[in-house]
């Protein structure tokens, strides 16, 4: 088998290409902080009222539902996409909940029957709530440091008879391999599916560009027929190509657009250092706009340009992305696009961080939208969108080590703002930077 075969199959397998795109919704984490929440008191009063158990601990519980309310009050949290503090927050609040506490709980009730087939049943919720590869990992780090708190802290309980103990360890063993082969073959199911629907719409995509060329042609002919004209009939049909052939480059163009979106999930891993502020000009200057009106709307700010490293390819597709949303959105409004309506604005936030932002005055969208917006085939607009524009940009932003949050209120605009590491953090200055404005 070839190398590059092996790393491929490796970094399929290994590598979490689906979490940044298919991110829980607000709802999931909500309703699993919520679980936690409730569920931790509810199964104390079970434990020591109805069917009392020989370890319970109240401080225990409560800790353990102060953590999941942690995350329910939190917006920061739960707002999508989640950052990357969010998710690392998440995934630890669900380590500690699940496989760490309940390893805890099974030895310190003496592996009874009733924890051994809670700490069973554990496996497979957590290969539910979480990406299977970090579920794989969170129950081998959970047994192991559950039962060093155990020795180090745990009751005097005697131990199981040999027999006993290995049996529960192969129903243990049971339920994990099953965890991992439900999780893989589910994150490959879903792989598969998304596969699929993108390469269908690429192939679309590809077979449109057979009758823009018939137009191209028709525009050619059109272009010779109007030598042999009489003049005032010539300078029509010579504007008549002239519109042929811009609305072909400017298809082609969207049909780029479209089959780059749709190769989400195949993005190159070659990165370039790029300057924010030319990257933005160049998209902004380049964009097929459909007239001179939307071209005007169209202002970029330039406050403090920085370096960031990226695919300027691909990076560029995000800004037309953006902006080809943002232009869409101003079209549905009652009043036509006004200078300023949309403006870019690059700056440096911080020592180690600068942001680009897409601002519009435009429609916005309703909530229920603006919390799945990034996820695939989820679109602000139904009647022509599909959904892969947002979702691809994510992915771009996130390889670039980056994040991208919208914030819309319905009929006053949306605002796209991308938070990107500097190329080379600067060394501390006890002078103001200069801010070139343009």
């Amino acid at each position: 088998m070839r190398a590059s075969t092996v790393r491929d199959m490796a970094r399929s397998l290994l590598e979490p290409i689906l979490e940044p795109i298919l991110h829980p919704s607000q709802w999931r984490i909500r309703a699993l902080c919520g679980s936690i929440v409730m569920g931790h008191p509810l199964f104390y009063w079970l434990w020591t009222e109805w069917f009392p158990q020989p370890y319970e601990s109240l401080w225990q519980r409560l800790l353990m539902s102060a953590l999941g309310a942690a995350l329910l009050v939190s917006p920061r949290f739960t707002m999508p996409p989640p950052s990357r503090l969010a998710v690392l927050a998440i995934t630890a609040v669900f380590w500690v909940t699940l496989p760490l506490y309940f390893t805890w709980m099974y030895f310190c009730n003496g592996r009874n029957a009733v924890w051994f087939a809670t700490l069973a049943s554990m496996f497979l919720i957590y290969y539910h709530v979480t990406d299977w590869r970090v579920a794989t990992a969170g129950i081998g780090g959970g047994l192991a440091v559950g039962w060093l708190l155990f020795v180090a802290f745990g009751p005097n309980i005697a131990s199981l008879p040999w027999t006993e103990s290995a049996t529960h360890w192969v129903v243990f063993g049971f339920c994990w391999y099953m965890g991992i082969m439900l999780g893989l073959s589910a994150s490959n199911l879903r792989r598969e599916q998304i596969k699929q629907a993108l390469g269908t719409m690429g192939i679309m995509a590809h077979e449109l560009r057979t009758p823009l060329a018939t137009m191209a042609l028709v525009g050619d002919a059109v272009r010779n027929e109007a030598q042999d004209a009489p003049p005032e009939v010539s300078a029509r049909m010579e504007r008549l190509a002239g519109r042929l052939h811009s609305l072909v480059r400017n298809m082609n163009r969207q049909i780029d657009m479209q089959i780059t979106n749709a190769q989400l999930m195949h993005l190159p891993l070659q990165k370039d250092r790029v300057s924010a502020a030319v990257l933005v000009r160049n998209a902004v200057t380049n964009f097929p706009y459909r007239n001179d009106r939307e071209r005007d709307s169209v202002q970029v700010l330039v406050k403090q340009d920085f370096e960031f490293n990226t695919s300027e390819v691909l990076f560029t597709q995000v800004i037309d992305n953006l902006v080809k949303n943002a232009l869409r959105s101003l079209a549905a409004m009652p009043e036509p696009a006004r200078p300023g309506d949309l403006h870019l604005e690059v700056d440096v936030t911080d020592r180690r961080h600068g942001s680009i932002c897409v601002i519009d005055r435009g429609k916005g969208m309703p909530d229920e939208v603006r919390s799945r917006v990034f996820q695939p085939f989820v679109s602000s607009d139904r009647g022509t969108g599909h959904g892969l524009g947002l979702a691809f940009c994510q992915r771009v932003v996130f390889d670039a080590r980056g994040t991208i949050r919208v914030d819309s209120v319905p009929g006053k605009g949306a605002r796209f703002t991308i938070e990107l590491p500097l190329a080379h953090v600067p060394p501390l200055s006890l002078s103001p930077p200069e801010r070139a404005t343009s």
